[in-house]
């Protein structure tokens, strides 16, 4: 009877058992739709009870295909110290932050030290003068963020703070901070049955979702007779995927990820912490193996050892006087990381971070221990070629080991690092004139498509080329042309082309007119990432070309400017006599009584050429963009 099962007794406490979940709602944010924006703002409060923590955040690009991706400026306000590793692959990203964040992520993204702002409306105003904001999130203590640019079809204008927010689509994240995962004995059930309870809070938004529930129980010996028990909303159905066979009894719908489509109605069940108690005595569960409470979330996953075994509980806590806080050994490590360029390998500690980490460092050297790292004002540096300082080089990579001796440790801490070995490799950058890639040239006309190709030799399986950035430099008098940033084509006339039989990474490109004065010489500039399939860091390089730019037509694609200038000269001579000999003729064919005078006109000046002065002044940056001077 229900009202038996509502009066059971059973002492919740603390049980070993994890939970993690992934969620859409946040404190505080709002998500506007500005679908004819060339930059969209996105910002994020991060909110951490930590001195030190760290942050993944990987910012996704729309579904939609055919569609460029916008310029994406991201402003991050930390107000503790957070290591951050950001991933946005494709993605035009501008990034802008506070000296809370500390900065590791891929090259190519601009980034802008923000002012020393102590109020979230001055980041908002700040982010404001830049384009418009597209989506504001408060996250407490976030361990993973994934951001999506997808336009969110039902969302306003404009992007008003509001509390506890569903994000939806746009935003997804999971805490850093542990799930309270409570569990208790039934009294009077006897057997091992045992019930996991997950119970999931109503959102903001009552719109219909699916929740996946992803279940790990771990047992020693066969299966567990257990029950999984989910309540939540009317409109979340679940999607299951369980280790183990064991009886479900849910709300709404649920499926099995083994068989989504294949959707099983649920049951009315109670939506108290009380009434699910008493559920899972009904059912002759002899044990709550694990009960939680969560936010809606998309995705929940859990892990029991219990297995009905008997119940895991945490031990209480033993009232003792709090330690000195010790030295955080393994986030200190994760902040050693080398950078490797012009064959040196070096890495660099701030002294605050250290601090802040607690930890107090006596020696830093590599693995040679006369190799020690400079004490500057505010940082440690540890740097050395690849020829000393113990440095394994074989045929690909360098090799060697960071030693790390703390006051607080006997024993020393390491940390194997690398850089891959650029000295037998050499890269180079040819502009060609078709599609085939056969023959290099250094000359390109106004108009004409122009083919680039970036190679490395020898071809080395294991190691990736990846084009991070290209540019024009036309000289100081006309604006550098963007080609490529941050991995991805920059303007409607740069397309990115399938890689070559070697791994060579090829684009295509097409400059207008209206862009530079002619002839000229520019550089054609590329960074390039070497990165190793099976290791990290990457390696950076840039390589360069001149190029000469001229306009269609001239016979001789290689002229410059003094050669033109010479031709030009030989013109204006040759019309100059040509034109004093008719003169001389015609003024000593007619008689002198017949002589009219003479009255000179000037022709309108050409459209062509009134084009060619207004080009001159343009200030046009990516290819094949409009100008109104154009």
């Amino acid at each position: 009877p229900t009202s038996l099962a509502e009066t059971v007794h059973c002492d919740l406490q603390p049980v070993d058992a994890k939970v993690t979940y992934i969620t859409s709602q946040v404190s505080k944010g709002c998500v506007a739709q500005v679908p004819n924006a060339t930059l969209e703002v996105h910002v994020l409060f991060l909110e951490s009870s930590r001195d030190l923590s760290e942050l993944e955040l990987t910012v996704q690009k729309s579904n939609q295909n055919g569609t460029r991706p916008r310029e994406v400026l991201l402003v991050l306000s930390a107000n503790k110290n957070i290591l951050l590793r950001l991933q946005a692959p494709g993605i035009p990203l501008n990034l802008a932050f506070n000296p809370t964040l500390i900065f590791q992520g891929p090259p190519g993204i601009n980034t802008t030290q923000l002012p020393p702002f102590t109020t979230q409306n001055q980041f908002l105003d700040w982010a404001k003068t830049k384009g418009p904001i597209v989506s504001v999130a408060e996250l407490n203590d976030p361990q993973s963020v994934l951001l999506r640019l997808d336009q969110a079809p039902r969302a306003p204008s404009s992007c008003n703070l509001e509390p506890l927010m569903d994000m939806g689509h746009t935003l997804d994240w999971s805490p850093l901070t542990p799930t309270s995962v409570r569990g208790c004995r039934l009294e009077g059930v006897p057997g091992h049955k045992e019930a996991h309870i997950v119970k999931v809070l109503p959102g903001t938004e009552a719109r219909p979702r699916t929740v996946t529930v992803k279940v790990e129980l771990r047992c020693a010996s066969g299966g567990p007779d257990a029950v999984l028990i989910l309540q939540g909303p009317p409109y979340v159905s679940w999607l299951i995927d369980a280790n183990h066979n064991m009886q479900i009894w849910t709300t709404g719908e649920y499926s099995f990820k083994i068989f989504p489509k294949e959707n099983i109605r649920g049951f009315p069940l109670p939506d108290t912490p009380q009434g699910l108690l008493g559920e899972a005595w009904r059912l002759n569960a002899s044990m709550v193996a694990s009960f939680v409470e969560l936010p809606l979330a998309s995705v929940i996953s859990l892990q029991s050892h219990s297995c009905g075994g008997g119940l895991q509980t945490s031990p209480p806590p033993v009232p003792t006087t709090p330690p000195k806080e010790s030295c955080n050994q393994e986030l200190l490590l994760s902040l050693i990381q080398p950078k490797c360029s012009e064959d040196i390998m070096t890495v660099v500690l701030k002294k605050d971070l250290i601090s802040t980490l607690r930890c107090s460092i006596t020696s830093l050297t590599f693995s040679d221990p006369s190799c020690q790292a400079e004490d500057r004002d505010d940082q440690f540096v540890l740097r050395s070629a690849y020829s000393s300082c113990g440095m394994k080089v074989t045929e690909n990579v360098v090799r060697n080991e960071v030693v790390v001796n703390l006051l607080s440790s006997s024993s020393p801490q390491w940390k194997k690092v690398h850089c891959i070995n650029m000295e037998s490799l050499s890269f180079q950058l040819g502009l060609y004139l078709s599609p085939h890639f056969l023959q290099v040239s250094n000359t390109i006309e106004l108009g004409q498509q122009g083919f680039v190709q970036v190679s490395m030799s020898p071809s080395i399986p294991e190691l990736m080329l990846q084009l991070d950035s290209c540019h024009l430099d036309l000289g100081p008098d006309a604006d550098t042309v963007e080609l490529i940033q941050s991995q991805t084509a920059k303007g409607s006339c740069v397309s990115l082309l399938s890689p070559g039989p070697s791994g060579d990474v090829r684009f295509s490109f097409l400059l207008r007119g209206y862009m530079v004065s002619t002839p000229t010489t520019g550089t054609l500039s590329c960074t390039i990432t070497l990165r190793s399939r099976s290791l990290s860091p990457d390696t950076h390089r840039t390589v360069s070309m001149r190029l000469n730019v001229v306009s269609p037509g001239l016979p001789d694609k290689g002229l410059v400017l003094p050669a033109v200038l010479g031709i030009t000269f030989g013109a204006f001579l040759i019309g100059a006599l040509l034109t004093a000999a008719l003169w001389y003729i015609y003024s000593h064919t007619r008689s002198p009584g017949k002589r009219e005078p003479v009255v000179a006109v000037a022709a309108p000046a050409s459209s062509e050429s009134s084009s060619t002065n207004h080009s001159i002044g343009s200030t046009q940056s990516t290819p094949c963009s409009t100008s109104s001077m154009a």
